[in-house]
């Protein structure tokens, strides 16, 4: 059995107005379920070649380029999953 490894989440800035997080993702490694609690913005370090499972089993392939960035709502609810063979790493920047 394939242990599931987790992406390192490593906390930039937490203050009252936002919440500044990097995620480095080995080859596999995932976030796990979680919601957003608020509207967030994403910037590729790397290149993202990201698998995302959501709600109702849905699943769907997303791929970022280095340098580029997307913007989300609160309430998004998924587990990204690194589906490259390559560390993958972003930023989150979440606005409180």
């Amino acid at each position: 059995m394939t242990q599931k490894r987790e992406a390192v989440a490593t906390q930039i800035v937490d203050n009252e107005l936002t919440c500044v997080t990097r995620f480095d993702f080995e080859p596999g490694a995932e976030t796990g379920w979680h919601r957003h609690g608020h509207n967030y913005v994403i910037t590729a370090i790397t290149d993202l070649h990201m698998r995302l499972e959501e709600q109702g089993g849905a699943e769907r392939e997303v791929h970022v380029k280095a340098g580029e960035a997307y913007f989300r709502e609160e309430g998004v609810e998924h587990n990204v999953i690194n589906a490259s063979d390559q560390l993958m790493s972003f930023v989150e920047v979440e606005f409180k």
